[in-house]
């Protein structure tokens, strides 16, 4: 299954209100690092499928959710657990540092 993709209009049933883990990586199309980093967010939605919830935010798209969780630097992945911000990771990073935090968290 593939990444959700989340916006102003989504994001806060789907991911705050949910008593569940979530990856919610914040990207653009126009960002390098983030393209490198998108076959590594979709390979983490189909692992987790059924026990996480693997989401993508369009920084173009949704700035308003960028500011919200303060996202200066992209990609920045945050992950929640039962709505509260649990973890963050910025820049690409080994698949390890974002399944170790999913991993210890569901």
């Amino acid at each position: 299954m593939p990444a959700v993709h989340l916006d102003e209009k989504n994001f806060d049933r789907l991911v705050m209100e949910e008593k569940t883990t979530a990856l919610v990586d914040f990207w653009s199309p126009r960002c390098g690092p983030c393209r490198m980093l998108g076959p590594v967010i979709e390979d983490l939605a189909g692992q987790y499928e059924d026990r996480a919830l693997v989401g993508k935010v369009n920084t173009d798209d949704a700035p308003d959710l960028a500011r919200r969780f303060g996202v200066m630097s992209i990609p920045c992945v945050i992950f929640f657990k039962d709505g509260q911000e649990i973890d963050r990771k910025v820049g690409v990073m080994p698949p390890a540092s974002y399944t170790e935090v999913l991993d210890g968290n569901l």
